[in-house]
């Protein structure tokens, strides 16, 4: 472990993660910042999660070291954190985590239950956790409730699929074996009509259809999990194409289905929300205090069309009565008894078509976030947030489990740690978060009710959600059963080969000695100058279409000018930070809030919170974005038809605005901005 952590000195902790998510957000999945560490000859992948610009993104990780994330810099002999911590050394603090974190607390609390958001079982549960906090003798514990509106299935009618003729018969009912399965947020009723196989449902896979000439314009497309495209995702993306329904199932070339190794049976379903953001999707931009108080709205992430998870004996039924042209090579999955064509007949002469039926509920629910703090004794206004959601659909053990177990196991040892000896510099948060199967629902809220403050209090933030989804034996199995029924400890103690407590302590240890950091460090250990190079990159592509641009009478000028401003300014930073005094409480804490601003400017102060949940420029999604930006421009060269140049241009002022404000902020006084051209 000790190699582990020296290889975290040296790589990545995007520290501002959950501010910047937070703010980018609406906290969305969009853009999640992982910690990836490789444990030489253990065979263990171990992932901690970071939020950056959050959102999560989605469901897919961007790892530490990726260019264009901001990364701490590397230690050196000498530096603070080898000095006394209120007459501790830090090295003397590492082996007081390591003596105080208990494996066997965190398998028994693993083993136990979660319960859904809403459930009586549930509210007992956050009870329960409140409780727990309030005998660690923390210096604060307190409740957050939220009113939230969370969809569930109807306890009247179930969801259905049938099988219909020309003229709208039922031919016959199609079980779907999962019942309790579904896509929470998806739009309700029914949709009609024939089927089409659309791969993974990503963009490329849409696009490919098109330019063939298959239409899924009022079809019920059929994709597989995965791609590394969330649900929320690929319904939006059928949606925009046309279709009328979506159906979701995994495959068994992506989600091992073997029972003789640990797989999903072939008839479960893997349930996902699919609403394209994050938090209350009827209030969005403002929390969930009490929505009476606000106008009716809605977030633009919500589908209008019906979607539904199926499993993989479903969708053989379905795929392997199609016609139609034959998919294209890396289209093919491992459905048994499946000819892989797109469809959208069928192979029966009647006509015959697909009728999905949605039928979920919208509910209020009363959502209560469980909070316990340590106050830091320099500075206490400066937070380091660790959290875990504590509810799931099915039993939970790694989607909700383990990252409730961890937090508490954390929230017992740095307790203890304080009673002997530690005093923090900043603040330690530990949070139970509700309703983060529905997208992050109570944790958003928090955020969206408290943004003005946090934006320069919340200096990192941990998930520890799902983290033994990261850990992976040496064949590098996939876990398979996330928001399944099946996501049992037993399945996960079998899976880590009965070591659930040891790699769960692992994981905890790895988080608490970063926090140890953060708790510790006079200076945020970041490097700033990292997005430098991303807008040097942005630069050079401007610089091999800029004969195409001079054509049109755009010039790059601004966009150069604003990366040079944001390159010096740091540069000037960091050579500021290793010639000062870290002793110095007032310049640190200068340094710190300049550094701190950062990820705040790099949000998009120019779109709307409500319509673009995602609003960071480099880790977001929408036309504001840099990779937005990078597409557009390629059209110069790869279809020119396309291009758009009003857009274009809207487009490249508004990056080089974002960024020039996130220059201005870390030259500090407006003395020191340079504003000439």
């Amino acid at each position: 472990f000790q190699h582990s952590y020296s290889l975290l000195r040296g790589y990545c902790l995007s520290t501002f993660a959950m501010l910047a998510w937070l703010l980018s957000l609406h906290l969305c999945y969009a853009s999640v910042l992982w910690l990836a560490l490789r444990v030489l000859g253990s065979g263990l992948c171990i992932c901690a999660a970071f939020l950056l610009g959050y959102v999560a993104f989605r469901g897919s990780c961007h790892y530490c070291g990726v260019e264009g994330e901001m990364v701490p810099a590397e230690d050196k002999p000498g530096t603070d954190h080898d000095n006394l911590v209120e007459g501790m050394y830090l090295g003397e603090l590492r082996d007081m985590l390591k003596k105080y974190l208990q494996d066997e607390k965190i398998e028994s609390t693993v083993s136990r239950t979660t319960h859904p958001s809403g459930s009586s079982e549930g509210t007992a549960l956050a009870a329960e956790i409140l409780e727990t906090f309030k005998d660690l003798h923390m210096d604060h514990t307190w409740t957050d409730s939220h009113y939230a509106t969370l969809q569930f299935p109807s306890r009247i009618q179930r969801n259905s699929l049938w099988m219909v003729d020309s003229q709208g018969e039922v031919l016959e009912e199609i079980p779907l074996e999962d019942p309790d399965s579904y896509c929470a947020y998806s739009a309700t009723g029914t949709a009609t009509g024939g089927v089409v196989y659309v791969n993974y449902g990503r963009q490329q896979d849409f696009d490919w259809l098109q330019s063939s000439g298959v239409s899924v314009v009022g079809c019920v497309v059929v994709m597989r999990v995965g791609g590394g495209v969330s649900y929320a995702e690929k319904v939006l993306l059928a949606q925009k194409a046309g279709a009328g329904g979506a159906l979701i199932y995994p495959d068994p070339a992506d989600i091992s289905q073997d029972p003789r190794r640990l797989g999903l049976n072939s008839y479960t379903a893997i349930s996902e929300h699919v609403h394209l953001g994050s938090g209350d999707p009827f209030t969005p931009g403002f929390p969930s205090f009490n929505h009476t108080q606000f106008p009716p709205t809605q977030s633009s992430g919500l589908p209008v069309i019906p979607a539904q998870p199926i499993s993989a004996n479903v969708a053989s039924k379905l795929l392997s009565q199609l016609t139609g042209p034959v998919c294209p090579r890396g289209w093919q999955g491992r459905l048994p008894y499946v000819r892989c064509v797109l469809g959208r007949g069928f192979t029966s002469a009647d006509g015959r078509r697909i009728r999905m039926g949605v039928y979920n509920t919208m509910t209020p629910v009363l959502l209560n976030n469980i909070f316990s703090s340590l106050e830091g004794r320099i500075e206490p206004d400066q937070y380091i947030i660790m959290g875990a959601q504590r509810d799931a659909w099915g039993p939970g053990a790694v989607k909700a489990g383990v990252g409730t177990a961890i937090l508490l196991e954390l929230a017992r040892t740095f307790s203890n740690m304080v009673q002997n000896g530690f005093y923090p510099r900043r603040s330690l948060l530990f949070v139970s978060w509700d309703a983060g199967d529905f997208g992050n629902v109570g944790a958003t809220e928090w955020l969206e009710g408290y943004l003005s403050m946090l934006h320069l209090k919340a200096v990192a933030y941990f998930s520890l959600d799902q983290a033994c989804v990261c850990v992976s034996l040496q064949d590098s199995r996939p876990y398979p059963f996330v928001n399944t029924p099946l996501d049992t400890s037993g399945r996960l103690q079998e899976v880590l080969g009965g070591r659930l407590g040891v790699v769960g302590r692992s994981l905890g240890e790895l988080v608490g000695l970063m926090v140890l950091r953060l708790a510790h460090d006079h200076i945020l250990p970041l490097r700033i100058t990292t997005y430098s190079h991303t807008a040097l990159q942005f630069s050079a592509q401007l610089n091999k279409h800029s004969a195409e641009l001079q054509a049109r009478g755009l010039s790059p000028q601004w966009v150069f000018s604003a990366r040079g401003d944001y390159s010096r300014a740091a540069e000037t930073l960091q050579e500021a930070i290793l010639n000062s005094d870290v002793q110095d409480e007032t310049m640190t804490r200068i340094y710190n809030t300049r550094m701190m601003r950062v990820e705040y400017y790099f949000l998009s102060q120019y779109v709307s919170v409500v319509e673009t949940p995602f609003r960071h420029v480099l880790h977001g999604r929408g036309e504001h974005t840099l990779s937005a930006l990078t597409e557009h421009l390629s059209l110069l060269t790869s279809d020119p038809r396309r291009f758009n140049e009003a857009l274009f241009r809207r487009q490249l002022a508004l990056f080089t605005w974002t960024l020039q404000g996130a220059a201005n902020a870390l030259s500090g006084d407006i003395w020191n901005i340079d504003n000439v051209f």
